[in-house]
């Protein structure tokens, strides 16, 4: 381009756009399911896992379901965390290894009182469950009474209430609610866990050339034990939080 023949004003909106494509740079947004402790600790990994790589990232506060539409759809860059089964269910959302978190599925109660052995022993009952969660969806399939509800906290209160017999949740996300609502004297966490899932991070396809990276980061974190150690001081200052013993633990 001849700048000598190109008015300044021209000149100007020129050096402008290439300014802005270099330096500035719009934050990833990622979805983050909304009220869920363990996806509250989730997109606080995620912070520090794309500041290793000097992008901003946003954090979408949105109910499950709601979140899975709008990061399949390419409205939303990715998910802080889901179960690997997402990869199959919504294909335009590419898994992103090694696993960044891990949960434990487990069953809460304020009445029943047994031993778990796995999903099946839960069948007999009324089961409540948070819509949209992938594990309990998946864990819960072909039973019989099952209730889904919108939010972590709805599902508790229910179980309070009476409406269902025991509740599904990961085990840290449920004890937090627990808690938080008051409910500790109420209700309690059954033992063992249901299993244990590693949960992975997810991006949108058009960000395809972005995950090498991100997995390099994650696996370097892995490798060295920072992942682990991240994971725990984050659970530990969470609960930190708020007051009081925790129930089951």
């Amino acid at each position: 381009m001849n700048l000598k023949t190109v008015p300044v004003a021209g000149i100007i909106f020129f050096l402008f756009g290439i300014c802005s494509t270099a330096f500035a740079q719009l934050p990833l947004r990622i979805a983050r399911i909304e009220n869920i402790p363990d996806q509250f600790v989730g997109g606080e990994i995620l912070k520090v896992v794309y500041s290793r790589l000097n992008m901003p990232i946003e954090l979408v506060d949105l109910p499950a379901k709601r979140a899975l539409m709008e990061s399949s759809a390419g409205r939303l860059d990715g998910e802080v965390q889901r179960n690997i089964m997402v990869q199959t269910q919504y294909p335009t959302l590419v898994m992103v290894r090694p696993a960044l978190n891990y949960i434990e599925p487990s069953v809460f109660s304020k009445n029943e009182r047994f031993e778990v052995k796995g999903w099946d022993s839960i069948k007999p009952f009324n089961i409540g469950i948070v819509r949209g969660v992938g594990t309990s969806e998946d864990g819960t399939q072909g039973m019989k009474s099952v209730q889904a509800v919108n939010t972590l906290d709805q599902l508790m209160l229910m179980l309070a209430q009476d409406r269902v017999d025991v509740a599904v949740s990961d085990s840290f996300s449920g004890l937090a609610a627990v808690k938080r609502l008051g409910l500790k004297d109420r209700i309690r966490l059954l033992t063992p866990p249901l299993q244990k899932n590693e949960i992975y991070h997810f991006l949108h396809e058009k960000h395809r050339d972005l995950i090498p990276k991100v997995e390099q980061v994650l696996s370097e974190m892995q490798s060295s034990g920072e992942l682990e150690r991240l994971r725990k001081q984050i659970v530990e200052n969470y609960l930190a939080k708020l007051d009081g013993s925790i129930p089951g633990k």
